[in-house]
């Protein structure tokens, strides 16, 4: 690396390179159908006491989500052992996700994750409070980065690499959805239901920190997760989120909303704009409206509470200034 390249150069030049050395196109556009408008609920919570069952209930009926029947898996973001703080996806979220879930007629909840970098799962659980909230509604939690896997050829070929292994109960489930933090990525830009997916792929496989997904670009991996595994939904805690030196060393700060939503590009797009971040300039996101979903605002049905309310202008890292939105 010569001197003076910055965090983000270094990674966008691996990733071109990468990306680069692939043969054929990305992705194969027969395989893809964006739709003509999808629709993003924000929903208020005003803080982490309020009755997140009722508020995700209520969210999956204003967007028409029918669970009957349905096994669900619920992939939080679960990164480190500390109780409290914006790194995790609140567990009181967690909890309330999988009753909601279970009130719109889902016959099996699953929570299951796979961190980056951090092997004792059950520390990690006890730690952060999860553990208890997962008992007292008798609800598995599986360790995605030591369950089964089974070999899945990807749908797009961003990295290059042509399949992966993925857990088995992911790929058992009917109805997935990612629950994470919004937070600020100091490589991403922003770390939101798509780059939440990293922690789908199992560490026992591919190493800590998932050395793969980084080593074939970041960006090209969000990709590829997201057109592979196809989550059906996605719940945003953004109660409290993080900006400056996310998705680990920035500070917390409070937005007071749940985003939900069954087009995850979408979904990012909103929560981008929300905290004053472009989805236009975001490396993953650009290309993912050209297959997964949308980001045109004009394209996105906005539901609940209108983005303005919870406009912020977020800290972040000096390399990722020019995503912010012009004014």
């Amino acid at each position: 690396m010569r001197a003076g390249l910055s965090r983000r150069e270094f990674v966008t030049a691996l990733s071109v390179a990468l990306l680069g050395s692939a043969c054929g196109p990305s992705f194969d556009p027969r395989r893809f159908h964006v739709p003509r408008a999808s629709a993003v609920g924000l929903f208020p919570a005003g803080s982490y006491a309020v009755d997140f069952a009722d508020l995700i209930f209520r969210g999956f009926q204003e967007l028409d989500i029918s669970l009957t029947g349905r096994r669900v898996f619920l992939k939080p973001n679960m990164v480190e052992y500390e109780l409290d703080t914006a790194i995790n996806t609140h567990p009181r979220v967690v909890a309330g996700a999988a009753i909601a879930c279970r009130r719109a007629g889902a016959s099996e909840v699953l929570v299951g994750e796979g961190p980056g970098h951090r092997r004792d799962m059950e520390y990690l659980l006890t730690s952060t409070g999860l553990s208890d909230q997962l008992r007292e509604q008798r609800i598995r939690f599986v360790d995605l980065n030591h369950d089964d896997v089974a070999i899945v050829p990807l749908q797009s070929w961003f990295t290059g690499l042509k399949e992966l292994a993925l857990p088995v109960s992911l790929l058992d489930s009917d109805f997935v959805i990612s629950l994470p933090k919004l937070k600020t990525h100091h490589w991403a830009g922003i770390t939101c239901s798509m780059k939440n997916l990293f922690g789908t792929v199992p560490g026992a496989v591919y190493g800590w920190p998932k050395n793969p997904l980084h080593v074939h670009g970041i960006s090209n991996s969000i990709l590829d997760l997201t057109a592979t595994i196809r989550p059906h939904f996605a719940i945003v805690d953004a109660v409290t989120g993080m900006e400056g030196d996310g998705p680990i060393m920035g500070r917390p700060r409070f937005l007071g909303f749940i985003a939900m939503g069954s087009d995850p590009v979408a979904v990012d797009a909103t929560c981008a704009r929300v905290i004053g971040l472009d989805p236009e300039k975001i490396d993953y996101l650009k290309p993912a409206a050209e297959f997964l979903g949308n980001i045109d605002a004009r394209r996105i049905e906005q539901r609940g509470e209108s983005p303005a309310r919870y406009a912020a202008r977020f800290d972040v890292v000096s390399d990722l200034e020019h995503l912010r939105l012009s004014r």
